[in-house]
C-alpha cells in the first residue's frame, strides 16, 4: 500500500492497532490510509474541504485495494466527516489517537488554540497526539518567496494567511498548555523536497485567491507567483518533524 514515509515513521512507536482514531486535516487521505493499515479499528478522518471529503474515501480505499479492508464485524471502519476542528461532532474522551499530519501549516494562529483545546476534548486520558509539521524557512530559502505571495494573495482575498510555519517548540508548548505530555520528536524530512508539482499547486493558490482582486492588485501577484514558481522549478530545504505526546 502507498503510504509516504513521513507518515509511517510518524506512527510506528504509536499503539494504533485497535484504536479509535482521529484523523485532524485528512485532506486526500495519507495518514487515514496510514492509520487504517496499521489497525486502527475505526478513523475519523475530518477535513472542511467538500472536494476532499468527497473523494478521501475513494482515495483511500483505492490504496487499500479491496474494500474489504475497511471493513470488521461492526461495520465500517472509516468514517469521513465535513466539520470545522474548531467545533468537532465527537463526544468527548471518545478518541485514542489524534493525527494531525500537515494541518497545523495551514491554520492561522488565531485558530491555533481553539483547534487544540477541540482535539483535546474528544481525546481521552492516556490518548496519544501526533503532530507532524514543518519548521519555518531559512531566510534564504528561495521558496519563501513564493510563500510569501500565497499569503499576501490570501491576506487581500480573505483577511488570513495560507501559510503559517511554526516551530515545533511552539506547537509543543501550546499542547502543553492543554494537558498533553510530551514524548518524544522526530524529523521526517531535512531537508525537505519542495517539488515543482509543489510549487505549481502553490501558484494556483495564488491564482485562484488573486482572482478575486481587483486587477490591479491581483495580476501582479499571479505574475510573480508563475515567475517564481518557473525560476525556482524546485528546492530541497527546511525540515519536518514529528511531535508525539500523550493526554495526562
Amino acid at each position: 500500500m502507498d503510504v509516504p514515509k513521513t507518515v509511517t515513521a510518524a506512527l510506528d512507536d504509536r499503539p494504533i492497532d485497535g484504536a479509535i482514531c482521529l484523523d485532524a486535516g485528512a485532506g486526500v487521505g495519507n495518514t487515514t490510509a496510514g492509520l487504517l493499515a496499521s489497525g486502527a479499528a475505526r478513523v475519523y478522518a475530518v477535513t472542511n474541504d467538500r472536494e476532499h471529503a468527497r473523494t478521501t474515501v475513494d482515495r483511500v480505499r483505492e490504496r487499500l485495494r479491496t474494500e474489504e479492508r475497511l471493513r470488521d464485524e461492526g461495520g465500517d471502519r472509516l468514517a469521513v466527516l465535513e466539520a470545522d476542528l474548531r467545533e468537532l461532532p465527537l463526544p468527548d474522551d471518545s478518541i485514542d489517537v489524534v493525527t494531525a499530519h500537515g494541518l497545523f501549516n495551514v491554520v492561522p494562529p488565531a485558530d491555533l488554540g481553539a483547534i487544540v483545546e477541540e482535539l483535546t476534548r474528544v481525546a481521552r486520558r492516556g490518548g496519544h497526539l501526533v503532530v507532524d509539521d514543518y519548521e519555518p524557512l531559512p531566510d534564504d530559502a528561495a521558496v519563501r518567496d513564493l510563500f510569501a505571495a500565497e499569503n499576501a494573495a490570501a491576506e487581500l482575498a480573505a483577511g488570513r494567511p495560507m501559510l503559517s510555519f511554526y516551530p515545533s517548540d511552539v506547537l509543543r508548548r501550546l499542547c502543553e498548555g492543554y494537558g498533553w505530555a510530551f514524548d518524544r520528536r522526530l524529523t521526517l524530512l531535512a531537508p525537505v523536497p519542495w517539488t515543482g508539482a509543489h510549487l505549481e499547486a502553490h501558484a494556483a493558490v495564488v491564482r485562484s485567491n488573486a482572482s478575486e482582486l481587483p486587477p490591479e492588485l491581483g495580476d501582479p501577484l499571479i505574475a510573480r507567483a508563475e515567475r517564481l514558481a518557473e525560476s525556482i522549478g524546485e528546492e530541497s530545504v527546511g525540515e519536518m518533524y514529528s511531535l508525539a505526546m500523550a493526554l495526562e
